[in-house]
């Protein structure tokens, strides 16, 4: 089982590491708290345990439906454009006040994961394969495939909070403010992202 565990990390960490709407929304709300990652994990946890369950008892071909992922896409889309577009006004009030982004982390968590179409797409294709796989092992090895993929999102997203809150007084208020823009602005290309695809498979 040591080696199929191995590759659920391998496999996770190659997922979550890659930069998408919740990493610029953990990179932004680690201004304010170095534990909004912790958080950002627990609301992406409150999405992703009971979709894990739902594939676990086959719903994963709900999602396979072409109208369910048009529909995914085009509310993720409005999702993030808001998001994105409330981050970009909120940039120079987040820099030089104690407030922050209107949203707290656990929302924002829900928010980028929910609402992200890759995100349940992925679980529907790759996830699909690693829960049968876990199930291999019987219900030890999916009750230990669960916590340990979990695990992966938590280290990273803390790892990457506590980085940011730790080092931005070393950077100038130019920095800070390009790298919120940048962060709100990928959120927002990601939206377009799933506007776009929305918009290709119901045409």
């Amino acid at each position: 089982m040591l080696p199929f565990l191995l590759s659920v990390v391998v496999i996770s960490l190659s997922g979550v590491m890659m930069p998408g709407p919740m990493f610029a929304v953990t990179v932004a709300k680690s201004y304010k708290s170095q534990f909004a990652g912790m958080q950002i994990a627990l609301g992406h946890a409150i999405v992703e345990i009971p979709l894990i369950l739902l594939i676990y008892f086959g719903l994963a071909r709900f999602f396979q439906e072409e109208l369910a992922q048009i529909i995914l896409y085009l509310v993720g889309a409005a999702a993030l454009f808001w998001m994105g577009i409330t981050m970009f006004k909120a940039r120079a009030r987040m820099i030089e006040t104690s407030q922050g982004l209107a949203y707290n982390s656990v929302i924002a968590g829900v928010v980028t994961s929910a609402f992200n179409p890759f995100f349940l797409l992925w679980w529907v294709t790759i996830g699909s394969m690693l829960i049968m796989k876990s199930l291999s092992f019987g219900m030890l090895g999916f009750a230990l495939f669960v916590p340990v993929h979990w695990l992966c999102d938590l280290v990273w997203f803390s790892l990457v909070s506590i980085l940011v809150y730790r080092t931005q007084s070393f950077w100038g208020r130019k920095l800070q403010e390009r790298l919120l823009i940048a962060c709100s602005l990928l959120i927002i290309g990601f939206g377009g992202w799933f506007l776009t695809s929305g918009l290709q498979l119901a045409l």
